[in-house]
Formats: C-alpha cells, sequence, structure tokens
C-alpha cells in the first residue's frame, strides 16, 4: 500500500469512501452500500481512465478540505459544491492537475448533495469483504474497514501516477439536479397488493423528499398509497424497490438499504432514477411515472 496523497484537514459534515459496492455477502446480512450516484461516481473514474471500481470519495453537501501530499491528477463530478483549489475555483464534470502543496476546499452544494472526487489510479486502500465501501450503520469499509466517516487527520493514500490530458464530461451526460426527479416504476409481479385507485394516487402525486433521507432510503411526503396487506414475510429487497409501510408514504432503498424486509413493495425505479434521487435536497419534488422492464433494459 502507498502512502501519503491528500490529507484531511476538515472531513465535512459526510464523507466516505465508497466504490460500486459490496456483493455475494446479502446472505451474511451486508448490504452492498456503494456509490449513491453511481452515474457521477462512474464519470469521475472514466475521466481519468481508472477501473469503473476504483475507490473514490463520496462528499456529502462539502465542508471538505484536503491538503495535497503530491503531485496529482484528480476528476469531480456530481453535486456542485464550489470546490477551489487555493482559493481558485473549480469546474465539476473535469480533470484538474493538483500540486504538492495545494489546499482542495469544497464549499456547499448549490445543486444536488453528493459530490464525487477521483484521483488517478483510484485511492489505495484494502477491502473489506471484498470492497471499501463504506456502510456507517455496518460498521464495515472505508479507510480502516471500521465503517467511520472521514475524520480531520486521516490521509488518503494515492498512487504515483503520470497525469492524463484533460477531460470534460460531455454536456448531454451531466445532469440537472435542480429539476424535479422523476421515478420510472416497474410495477411489482404482486400488483394485486396494491388497487388501481392506489396506483392512480401514486402516480398523480408530486411528492416531497423528507429530511428523514439517508443512503439507506428516500423517505417521500405526500399522499398516502394504501396496501392491500399490512405485512408480507420477509423477502430480499433490490436497489430501487419502493416499500409502502403502514403510514402509507413510499420509501425508495437505495444503496445502504437492509437486505430483507416485510413492507408490500409496489414496484422497482430505473437504476438511473434512483442515483437522481440521491441527489435530491430535501424537500425537492418527486414523481412516479410508468415504466416497463422491457423499456428501462433497452436504455
Amino acid at each position: 500500500m502507498t502512502s501519503g496523497g491528500l490529507k484531511v484537514i476538515k472531513p465535512g459534515p459526510l464523507t466516505l469512501l465508497q466504490d460500486l459496492g459490496r456483493f455475494g455477502y446479502q446472505h451474511l446480512g451486508l448490504s452492498p452500500g456503494g456509490a449513491a450516484d453511481e452515474h457521477a461516481f462512474r464519470w469521475a473514474n472514466r475521466l481519468l481512465g481508472n477501473d469503473p471500481n476504483a475507490p473514490a470519495l463520496e462528499v456529502t453537501l462539502g465542508g471538505v478540505c484536503l491538503l495535497v501530499e503530491r503531485p496529482l491528477q484528480i476528476a469531480l463530478t456530481g453535486a456542485d459544491q464550489q470546490a477551489n483549489v487555493n482559493g481558485r475555483p473549480i469546474n465539476p464534470w473535469c480533470t484538474h492537475t493538483l500540486a504538492e502543496g495545494d489546499r482542495l476546499q469544497f464549499g456547499f452544494s448549490n445543486s444536488g448533495v453528493r459530490a464525487y472526487l477521483a484521483v488517478r489510479g483510484g485511492f489505495d486502500v484494502a477491502p473489506c469483504f471484498g470492497s471499501v465501501a463504506t456502510v456507517t450503520r455496518e460498521k464495515m469499509g472505508g479507510l480502516d474497514g471500521s465503517g467511520a466517516p472521514l475524520k480531520e487527520g486521516d490521509v488518503l493514500p494515492c498512487p504515483d501516477t503520470r497525469a492524463v490530458f484533460g477531460r470534460t464530461v460531455p454536456s448531454r451526460f451531466i445532469p440537472d439536479y435542480r429539476k424535479p426527479v422523476t421515478l420510472r416504476l416497474m410495477i411489482s409481479e404482486r400488483r394485486g397488493w396494491f388497487s388501481a385507485a392506489a396506483l392512480e394516487r401514486l402516480y398523480r402525486t408530486a411528492y416531497r423528499l423528507s429530511s428523514r433521507s439517508d443512503r439507506m432510503g428516500a423517505r417521500l411526503e405526500g399522499e398516502t398509497v394504501a396496501s392491500r396487506v399490512k405485512g408480507i414475510v420477509s423477502e430480499p429487497i433490490p436497489f430501487g424497490a419502493v416499500q409502502v409501510p403502514p403510514d402509507g408514504l413510499p420509501i425508495v432503498l437505495l444503496k445502504d438499504r437492509q437486505t430483507i424486509g416485510g413492507y408490500p413493495k409496489i414496484g422497482t425505479v430505473h437504476p438511473l432514477d434512483a442515483f437522481a434521487l440521491a441527489q435530491c435536497q430535501p424537500g425537492g419534488t418527486v414523481r412516479f411515472a410508468p415504466a416497463t422492464l422491457e423499456e428501462c433494459q433497452r436504455e
């Protein structure tokens, strides 16, 4: 393992090491975890020519300050957190070259929630159960395997690499996080649990994202949706599953979801839309729209 790279001066509210997740361990009760917005995460690594699964930082809301300990090339994607190097503003969705002694600072999100910081070659961190993905609830992954967010004084090891030419994500692939989120919903095979009236109510409602949402699930506020069953035998939960608890307010399960659950599920949302939902700020507007499995597969 290499030493030195980026030293944490200010960790921000919640800054996590993430990759694409921990797979093959759900039978042990371990959540897959992984980058909440996989679209932005994958672009950060692609800009640098990294392996798609190379570890990167997920910076929630901002407020981070990092000291550069060796020359690096980085990529920033995701939420615009008004990042700057030594006070000079830098743009997201492109690469930047940093010199030893530089200070990389993040302000706070003016659009979106989570920014992604990748370094050329990926952070050199040992995996835990096949992944560095940080799941704080399970005390799994991260810099030392304990599932802790970054803290002041932590050092992120970065490999020695040569810089690549400056690269920018094509504009058509850069989301506008200020727009209302539309979740294309693939209805569950157990559609009989919900009446036609309940589905119609779900599609017509403009929900608000609750401030109680987190990496485990997005809680929605608005009209309730009644289920004909109050509980089921616990069954596996896929990414993007929409649970309907007894209060009738939908919950969209995200990357840190539990492995099984006993609430009725009305369907599963398109993964790209679930990534967009992870960038929605509390109070943002969320709507559902019907979609078929075939339509989502084609896209």
